[in-house]
């Protein structure tokens, strides 16, 4: 009897089956086909036109857009306002998308185009008021001039905006609409100058070393905070100036007020804790646009007097060290006046901000100039004692001013928060963090922020939240033409505070350290003001005084030895009359450079532009050098970990992309760190996850019998990627500092100090021993196989959906991996965070050496292309050539533009 007799025949359950599966795989195909479709349709729908003609309401004449074999556009005009109303247009055909998502993040609106997921760091971008203070430098610090371009590169943008809607924009608004409706708004001037705060709070410099030397205090000595916070090594990493500032009549400036006290001060003042790790936690969390914040990043900038040059011109390098993404922050661009004149005096070409008029750093038809990071401290955290509607200052109670902020949200409820200010309009920025933890019984806050419990408050003073000209310096720069000029220019440029070197065509080098840098008292007893921690906000003690005078800024003008180098190290010497901070990078970039240099031109050696280009891919572990000489003599007896040992001998500190050795040591250095100072930091700096059993924090807390205190449970509350130590060139000096004592406290892996831990060598042994077997289970356990790229990669995203969308949507607008060499705080500065692996999380976002003998030799190259548009051709176009270290031809005049054109577009009236 069959099984089942009311059952259809074998055969036919056969045939039914197969029909099902033919069904299944048609409807697959049909969908691929549809999704193939929908995809290549909706990806092309916002490609821009480069040739022919188009109409461009405004102009006054036509304007023609010349583009290479790259996409990277050449734009020529008869009038500056013309100008730059191309430019918005043309800026907007590539990567409006980009510019959308800036203004929104600028003016803390992104819940508005993603949803409920922003709300919180729309909270603190309004509470800090990039916007508002954006809206103020356009209605009170701008020239009529400086509007008049600004209106007219909006006007650029808006025409762009008034034919092309959804997909048409780019593909993103495509995947938006999938979600919520979204129409994006007219563009503005103000949309293009709140970007620059967006700038200056990614290079704010030492707010997070603030935070955490305060949150150290809870379980490390003031002697060991200062050890982790050494000072800078002067004696061995130039700065960048000889020596102090000097008045343009050679006399030295004498500061009123206050001098610099010392990276070498402490304070045993202990502060709230649980308050200020929250704040850290919600500044981690905001959109890191720039980079990540580090020792490590920053940039490089260098230039060499025709002396030294087979030229006999001087030239100059730029790469500064920002976040990968895609599409690159940068946008290669020319603005040309057919003739510069008065009327129309712009002759530039080099790197722009998509959303943003003119060029920032690049050449004109006179000079050259390049930016890094200075690092000044512009930032102080205020302590503050406050009740529901005031707060203490110099003995009395001063009423808030506050504001209410509406947040709207894609597919929600909006929410309205409070925004309380103290004097000097600085925010309390605690109401927004985390919703605040309890934080002490000092102060009741009362009902009006109820998200904030009992304690102290943390207000901000910054130099961003001053009105500034820093738009206006941009086109001052772009239009310079000699040193005096180039120096006023700068004297506007008041955040970020950068390093600007400069270079022109008669032959004359210079720096000049721009940017509104406050002024502090000298305080005498309690916490130092230098900067270093936060402050008493009800003593008026503490209260800026002032900005250091723009004429007593550092600067030099054609230096004796021949060159400027510029990589985020000490500006000054300690004879420099004013604090700009004590927080400098550590110079390893700086001086590795100032070496190669050096060494080039000794003897009579010049160098040429291949060597300019070599020396920005010097990929030379600088800690390695350091440390692989005691990682030798340390005694290892299991032959596995031996034979990775053997890896060190001979290397010659290069990391190569294919290099064992610098995959193994990088691994060695990232253990050495975790083993000995990882497991000692607080609670509130080490990574979430990693749980350790402590002695109470202040020696409080249950005792044993014989009354010694007993352990507890302590978790880390940082985010990986944000944990102490990120391995910067801060810890080079630090381990540098202990390595000779092979029994320094720090080498000792018990957490409660017992003196059965380890020593140095014991240290590095098991550091060595733990590195092997973590490259095991990473890269196999034959080292033959191993190579720094299979660990250091770099994959470029989309910083909005390419993040947080779906699967497909970013297999759609991100690429990569690329393996990569270089490494941290080397000159190739592909920067890794010890405390979160070995991806690449900073790399230098575009890279340009400029002639100036022969513009037309210059070289420039952009971390992935002109275009924002998935699969565009021109998308990441430049991406292979930039990890392979190539540089682009960068055409400038107007024959050698013609004959790289490829394609031509006229914008008419």
């Amino acid at each position: 009897m069959p099984a089942n007799p009311s059952g259809p025949p074998a055969k036919k359950k056969g045939r039914r089956a197969r029909l099902v599966v033919i069904l299944v795989v048609l409807l697959l195909v049909a969908g691929i086909g549809y999704g193939s479709y929908w995809s290549v349709s909706t990806v092309r729908a916002s490609f821009p036109v480069t040739t022919g003609t188009l109409k461009l309401n405004g102009l006054t004449a036509p304007v023609q857009v010349k583009r290479d074999d790259h996409g990277i556009p050449q734009i020529y005009a008869d009038d500056a306002a013309d100008l730059f109303r191309a430019q918005g247009y043309v800026q907007a055909q590539d990567r409006f998308w980009e510019m959308d998502v800036r203004r929104h993040l600028t003016a803390g609106r992104l819940s508005e185009m993603f949803g409920s997921g922003q709300v919180e760091n729309d909270a603190f971008i309004r509470t800090l008021g990039w916007r508002r203070v954006a809206q103020q430098e356009w209605d009170t610090q701008l020239s009529p001039t400086a509007k008049a371009y600004l209106r007219a590169y909006s006007d650029g943008v808006n025409a762009y905006l008034s034919g092309h809607h959804g997909s048409a924009l780019s593909v993103e608004y495509a995947v938006l609409g999938l979600t919520h409706s979204y129409t994006p708004e007219r563009w503005t001037p103000v949309d293009s100058i709140s970007w620059l705060k967006a700038m200056a709070w990614d290079l704010r410099s030492n707010i997070k070393d603030e935070i955490d030397r305060a949150l150290m205090t809870s379980r490390l000595t003031p002697a060991q905070i200062a050890q982790l916070y050494p000072e800078y090594p002067y004696g061995r990493n130039r700065p960048i100036t000889g020596g102090g500032s000097v008045t343009p009549d050679g006399s030295e400036y004498v500061p009123a007020g206050r001098t610099a006290t010392g990276g070498g001060q402490t304070t045993s003042q202990r502060y709230p804790n649980a308050q200020l790790s929250a704040l850290s936690r919600t500044i981690d969390q905001l959109p890191a646009l720039l980079g990540p914040s580090g020792n490590g990043i920053g940039s490089n900038s260098w230039v060499v007097s025709g002396t030294y040059t087979t030229t006999g011109k001087p030239m100059l390098a730029n790469d500064p060290h920002l976040a990968p993404q895609m599409p690159s922050l940068w946008y290669q661009m020319g603005l040309h006046c057919r003739t510069v004149n008065a009327a129309c005096p712009y002759d530039v070409s080099g790197y722009t901000f998509s959303g943003m008029p003119g060029v920032v750093i690049g050449h004109n038809q006179d000079i050259a100039w390049g930016m890094t990071n200075m690092g000044a401290d512009v930032t102080d955290l205020y302590l503050e004692k406050v009740t529901a509607d005031s707060y203490l200052y110099d003995g009395k109670q001063v009423p808030f001013r506050t504001r209410q902020e509406t947040i709207k949200v894609a597919g929600g409820s909006s929410r309205v928060i409070t925004v309380r200010e103290t004097r000097d309009g600085m925010p309390l920025i605690s109401d927004r963090s985390d919703e605040m933890a309890e934080v002490g019984q000092n102060a009741p806050v009362g009902q009006t922020a109820p998200d904030r419990r009992d304690g102290y408050a943390v207000a901000l003073r910054w130099t961003a939240l001053t009105p500034g000209k820093t738009m206006e310096a941009v086109f001052e720069l772009d239009r310079a033409t000699d040193f005096t000029h180039f120096r006023k220019a700068a004297q506007d440029f008041a955040v970020p505070a950068q390093n600007l070197v400069y270079a022109d065509t008669r032959n004359n080098i210079g720096y000049q350290a721009p940017g509104m840098i406050p002024v502090r008292h000298k305080v005498t007893g309690g916490i130092p003001d230098d900067g270093r921690y936060p402050v008493p906000g009800w003593d008026p003690d503490y209260r800026w005084t002032g900005y250091i005078p723009a004429a007593a800024l550092p600067w030099e003008y054609n230096p004796k030895r021949g060159y400027i180098v510029t990589a985020n190290q000490a500006v000054t010497d300690k004879k420099y009359p004013y604090l700009l901070t004590d927080d400098w990078g550590y110079g390893t970039r700086s001086q590795r450079i100032n070496d190669l240099i050096a060494s080039k031109i000794a003897g009579g050696g010049k160098i040429s532009m291949d060597d300019m280009q070599s020396m920005q891919m010097d990929d030379s572990s600088e800690i390695a050098k350091l440390l692989v000489p005691y990682l030798l003599k340390v005694d290892i007896s299991d032959p596995y970990v031996r034979q990775a040992q053997q890896l060190l001998e001979g290397w010659d500190f290069n990391q190569d992309g294919d290099s064992a050795a610098a995959a193994y040591f990088n691994a060695v250095w990232r253990n050495v760190l975790k083993l000995a100072f990882g497991n000692k930091l607080p609670k509130e700096v080490r990574p979430k996850g990693q749980c350790l059993r402590v002695p109470p924090a202040g020696g409080s807390g249950p005792v044993d019998d014989l009354g010694t205190p007993k352990l507890v449970t302590e978790c880390g509350q940082r985010d990986p990627a944000e944990a102490q130590p990120d391995g910067g060139d801060r810890w080079f000096e630090v381990v540098r500092a202990i390595l000779p004592d092979a029994t320094n406290p720090w080498w000792n892996t018990s957490t409660t100090g017992a003196k059965n831990g380890t020593d140095r060598d014991q240290l590095l042994a098991k550091a060595m021993k733990d590195a092997r077997w973590e490259l095991t289970s990473k890269l196999g356990k034959d080292i033959n196989t191993w190579s720094w790229g299979r660990l250091h990669k770099m994959t470029l995203r989309n910083q909005t959906l390419g993040t947080q969308g779906p699967a497909i949507v970013k297999w759609l607008l991100n690429r990569g991996p690329w393996q990569l060499g270089g490494g941290e705080a080397a000159v190739n500065a592909t920067g890794w965070n010890a405390a979160a692996g070995y991806d690449v999380v900073w790399v230098p976002s575009m890279r340009m050496i400029v002639s100036l003998d022969d513009f037309d030799k210059s070289r420039w190259i952009n971390l992935t292309g002109a275009s924002g548009h998935a699969y565009d051709a021109h998308y990441s176009d430049q991406t292979a050539m930039w990890v392979d270290g190539q540089l682009l031809p960068w055409a400038y005049s107007g024959g050698a533009v013609d004959k790289a054109a490829q394609d031509k577009l006229t914008l008419t009236p």
